[in-house]
Order: C-alpha cells, then sequence, then structure tokens
C-alpha cells in the first residue's frame, strides 16, 4: 500500500500539549492524527461534535457563580443584610485582622 506525507503547520504549544495527551493514552501524535483520519471515513464526518454553545460560557458561569453565592448567603442567614450591615461587618473583620497583626508585630 503506498503512502502519502501530510504536513501542516500548528503553534508549538498547542502540539505539545496534544503530544503530552497521546502519550498519557500510550500513542504517539501521529497514530492520534491517523485514528482522526480513520474515523473521519468510517463516521463519514468529523468524528466528534462540532456545535456551537448556546450561551457565552463565561456569562453562563458567572450567573450560575451569582446565584450560588445567593444560595449560600440564603443559608448563612446575610442575604438581607443592608449595605450599612455588610460594611460594619467588614469593618470589624478589618479590625480583627490589624489587632491580630499588632499582637504578633508586637
Amino acid at each position: 500500500m503506498a503512502s502519502s506525507v501530510i504536513q501542516f503547520r500548528v503553534d508549538d504549544e498547542l502540539k505539545a500539549q496534544a503530544s503530552a495527551v497521546c502519550d498519557k493514552l500510550g500513542i504517539d501524535l501521529p497514530t492520534a492524527l491517523r485514528i482522526f483520519m480513520k474515523r473521519t471515513v468510517l463516521v463519514n464526518g468529523i468524528p466528534f461534535s462540532m456545535t456551537l454553545p448556546k450561551e457565552d460560557y463565561k456569562s453562563d458561569r458567572a450567573v450560575r457563580a451569582m446565584y450560588e453565592q445567593s444560595d449560600l448567603a440564603r443559608k448563612n442567614g446575610t442575604a438581607d443584610m443592608t449595605l450599612e450591615e455588610i460594611n460594619k461587618e467588614i469593618a470589624a473583620a478589618r479590625a480583627d485582622i490589624d489587632a491580630e497583626q499588632a499582637g504578633v508585630e508586637a
């Protein structure tokens, strides 16, 4: 069977990362690329999902984090604190830290 050489350019860091993954799988990068090509033929298309996310990942994570923090505040009983109460808590925590540091430095 005749064979062909395929050449393409890729970022050095990407090549190194892909090689590291292949090493962990017990194969080399050329073998992984041959597997990709064989699967492409087998499935008559790209052998993995190529869909765009429905929502922006960063904003989706940020919204989830906000809801998680809101739930945590409700569980801790701090969800209904006023800005004045929050500022008093912060001032007290800072005072405790300053007192600890002064005790260590003395």
